[in-house]
């Protein structure tokens, strides 16, 4: 049984580190083989041994694949900034088709459960006129939408939706992830996303601070934290 998924987002800093970690977290508790991925990763910090990315090392301490740093993630940046901008002021070139290819590499060690997390939002430019979302097209994997709970998701989570069907991929299911402590009408809004996006719902993780990925976990459905057999 293996199940593999793309991770986007409604936008950035919407919890897509938080909840692939958590899910990665869920099937390791079970007992089953994880491994994550973030294929390219802006804002790296220097360490002794080279560029290093917060939520790939959040990755790796749920992945029970033992794998490089560098084939966890093979595109570091340093500036917190657009990928294709921090690609641009590197002087470093990437194209979807190499991308793709670390990306199976990876795949290729059929854990139970692996996540390919993108960078930002659906449609975040790369290179040219390609985006985040030619990778995931490339690879075609079902996608799993983090929704950041907080005014005027309702329209990036539709919109996102909307352009990952558009793209021809299949939603496997989203998560909603309460950001912040003040949402003004929290439920209505859940309610409204549930009517809305045509995927089903994993969980609903609520505000909690300096929540660890587990904890985070319990929040998610237990039938898909592994997904379906391929």
């Amino acid at each position: 049984m293996t199940a593999k998924y793309f991770i986007t987002g409604t936008d950035t800093d919407v919890g897509k580190t938080f909840i692939a970690s958590a899910m990665l977290a869920a099937a390791k508790a079970d007992g089953y083989s994880t491994l994550g991925m973030k294929p390219i990763a802006a804002g790296c910090e220097d360490s002794p041994d080279g560029l290093r990315n917060e939520d790939a090392l959040k990755l790796i301490k749920q992945s029970t694949v033992s794998l490089s740093y560098q084939q966890v993630n093979p595109v570091a940046l340093k500036p917190a900034i657009a990928p294709h901008i921090a690609l641009q002021e590197a002087n470093k070139k990437v194209s979807i088709n190499q991308l793709a290819g670390f990306c199976r590499g990876v795949l290729m060690k059929n854990a139970d459960l692996t996540l390919i997390e993108g960078a930002g939002g659906w449609r975040v430019p790369l290179v040219r006129q390609h985006t985040l979302a030619d990778l995931a097209k490339e690879l075609q994997l079902p996608v799993i939408l983090v929704v950041g709970l907080r005014l005027g998701c309702i329209n990036h989570a539709v919109l996102s939706a909307e352009a990952i069907q558009r793209d021809g991929l299949p939603i496997a299911g989203w998560v909603g992830n309460t950001v912040g402590s003040e949402m003004p009408r929290l439920q209505e809004n859940i309610g409204t996303l549930h009517d809305l996006i045509p995927a089903p719902c994993i969980g609903i993780v609520p505000f909690i601070k300096n929540a660890d990925a587990l904890e985070a976990s319990q929040y998610l459905k237990p039938v898909l934290k592994v997904g379906p057999e391929k």
